[in-house]
């Protein structure tokens, strides 16, 4: 494909995010291009709202797996752009639609001249949540597929355009969802004595919350607790019968995560007694941390450094959370961050990625995948 096609395709995609698992527009549109392209080498799969597609190598001593996610983020757009989100609601902020194109890219290459090894490339829907990566690693597609390697990218909006980053071992860490329901009396606002106020209530769990990194993990280590969205009420003069916190948990240990989950319980127990309430806990979506494999980083990262095209940076880990974690837990792999030269970070309303990356990520897992044939 020619930078004009790639270009035309992530404006496209990038029209018509959906939801996990209900990526049902971006399936159809991802199968019509994979339609187009020579079928020769190809076996396509259907998984759910996602895709496997695999590549037969002329020899086929192994296989690479390369890892793509689909679904967009519940946002409303605010960017500049003459090729907005069709759907209300609805935006690709975190860069899948450049993340599908660039995939594309590769695989249309490929269709066109067989690979030595096979290739499979994994369409993975539901990267926002609940989680497609568990599943589809669970997948019989997968099983019979089974790579023996597994790559994949994810935009950096604060490297320039041309800029890998990446790092043997912990780039990403554990995250999980939180979600807390508070349920009490609501009552007349002029009779505030007679019912359990859920939004103070709620009030005060939020400051407790912001204690936790602060006083229960060691300085040494790393961890997030964000409350992002809370809610309670129905109408100014009516005291709140319930209450609901959403937020997120970051930590760079496995062990840390059980220390705040449970310092979370201790917290909400207090809240239960002091206010005379019930609290429901639901940890939703959980990733594990994304740990890369230490020699096939280096051998990526090597072969990155040779390449002109490219600016490698030996990065830090980050707070991110990425399903691709499992993968990784599975198979021996590596991930590393594209530069996308916007101002505005992930999940941002305003976020325009630069297409450049595209054409940077193409170019270069294609010299990588041919490479490593």
């Amino acid at each position: 494909m020619n930078k004009e096609q790639l270009v035309n395709i992530r404006r496209e995609l990038h029209q018509i995010p959906e939801p996990g698992f209900e990526e049902f527009k971006t399936q159809q549109y991802v199968k019509e291009k994979i339609a187009g392209m020579p079928q020769d080498f190809l076996t396509i799969e259907e998984w759910k709202t996602g895709l496997f597609v695999f590549v037969k190598g002329f020899e086929g001593h192994k296989t690479l797996g390369y890892r793509t996610d689909m679904d967009g983020l519940p946002i409303e757009e605010n960017t500049s752009y003459s090729f907005r989100s069709q759907h209300e609601g609805m935006m690709h902020a975190c860069g899948h639609d450049l993340h599908m194109t660039i995939a594309l890219g590769i695989l249309e290459h490929f269709a066109h001249n067989q690979p030595k090894d096979h290739l499979l490339f994994l369409f993975q829907p539901a990267e926002e949540g609940p989680g497609g990566a568990k599943p589809m690693l669970a997948s019989d597609a997968f099983q019979r597929f089974k790579p023996d390697e597994m790559y994949a990218l994810h935009i950096a909006p604060e490297y320039p355009a041309g800029t890998i980053a990446t790092k043997p071992g912990l780039l990403f860490a554990n995250t999980s969802e939180l979600f807390i329901d508070l349920k009490g009396k609501g009552g007349h606002a002029a009779f505030p004595h007679t019912a359990n106020d859920m939004v103070v209530a709620a009030s005060h769990l939020v400051s407790q919350l912001q204690t936790i990194v602060g006083r229960n993990v060691d300085p040494l280590d790393s961890a997030v607790v964000t409350i992002g969205k809370i809610s309670g009420g129905t109408k100014q003069n009516i005291i709140a019968e319930t209450a609901r916190l959403e937020g997120t948990i970051r930590t760079l240990s496995i062990d840390s995560m059980e220390k705040v989950k449970q310092r979370i319980r201790s917290l909400i127990g207090g809240i239960e007694s002091g206010f005379d309430c019930e609290a429901f806990i639901d940890w939703g979506a959980n990733y594990c941390q994304v740990y890369n494999n230490e020699e096939l980083t280096q051998s990526f990262m090597d072969f990155s450094r040779e390449r002109r095209e490219v600016e490698l940076v030996e990065c830090s880990e980050a707070m991110t959370g990425e399903d691709f974690g499992y993968f990784l837990e599975d198979t021996p792999g590596v991930m590393f961050w594209l530069g996308a030269d916007t101002p505005y970070g992930l999940h941002d309303a305003r976020i325009e990625p630069s297409e450049a990356a595209i054409f940077t990520a193409v170019s270069h897992m294609i010299a990588f995948f041919s490479k490593n044939q």
